[in-house]
């Protein structure tokens, strides 16, 4: 935690983003969705220069051209969803744990890209939020859902993934988009101020055509597994490295 804090004290100068996010995420009327992304995006860029972050990525070409679509990443840490934002040129959003979603910045960060706040522990919520993220992503609207729901200090290692989760792409019969997510709990997980690097593999998408006669769990799987190989690949001190691109 000690770079979150360090990022804070330094982007005190920048300290009116909070309440231009909020002002903007309040008047949707007002500022496109492309506009508020590009705003979280130039916050996100001052935390990880102050606090000596960095993204390499790789697989942009496994990205859909057009439409909505569902990516569905590993979960580390708290910078998962900016890792993403970073590398992800348009505009997308997220959907997250209720719970975890009032801290300083996760707020505003949620509200100004309009993000969707699950309560994992109330089915009938749950489900009406996966309904309207499919309605969205049916309509071209692009999502960010953790399959694992949360993190313990997992590191590289995945966690269970949820087969409900799935659900959402699978309503919508929208693409969905594995990624790979290497060393991002490093960023704001260790206590170190030295330059650490988050990694994002954007695999290939499995469209409608390719899971429709699997069930959620036989998709969920499918993903898990694609995601662990891509993990492995990434960090086999043998093989080559593949995140060459640098934000």
């Amino acid at each position: 935690m000690l770079r979150f804090y360090w990022v804070i004290f330094w982007n005190l100068v920048h300290i009116y983003m909070i309440p231009k996010m909020g002002y903007m995420a309040k008047h949707t009327d007002r500022f496109s969705e492309e506009k508020r992304y590009k705003t979280a995006r130039t916050a996100i860029r001052y935390m990880m220069r102050s606090g000596n972050i960095h993204a390499k990525y790789d697989g942009l070409e496994n990205l859909p051209k057009e439409g909505g679509y569902v990516m569905y990443p590993n979960h580390q840490g708290k910078f998962d969803a900016l890792s993403i934002m970073i590398t992800h040129d348009k505009p997308c959003s997220v959907v997250v744990d209720d719970s975890v979603s009032y801290g300083i910045l996760i707020r505003e960060f949620i509200d100004i890209v309009q993000g969707k706040r699950m309560k994992l522990n109330d089915v009938r919520q749950a489900l009406e939020i996966i309904k309207q993220t499919a309605t969205e992503v049916k309509q071209g609207r692009r999502y960010i859902i953790f399959s694992e729901g949360g993190y313990t200090n997992n590191k590289n290692t995945l966690q269970e993934f949820k087969p409900g989760s799935f659900k959402m792409a699978m309503l919508a019969k929208a693409p969905i988009v594995p990624v790979a997510l290497i060393d991002s709990y490093k960023v704001f997980g260790e206590n170190s101020l030295a330059r650490v690097t988050a990694k994002v593999r954007y695999l290939p998408a499995l469209y409608y055509e390719d899971y429709k006669d699997m069930n959620s769990r036989e998709i969920c799987k499918l993903v898990k597994a694609m995601i662990q190989q891509a993990i492995e690949d990434e960090l086999d001190p043998h093989g080559r490295e593949v995140c060459a691109h640098v934000s």
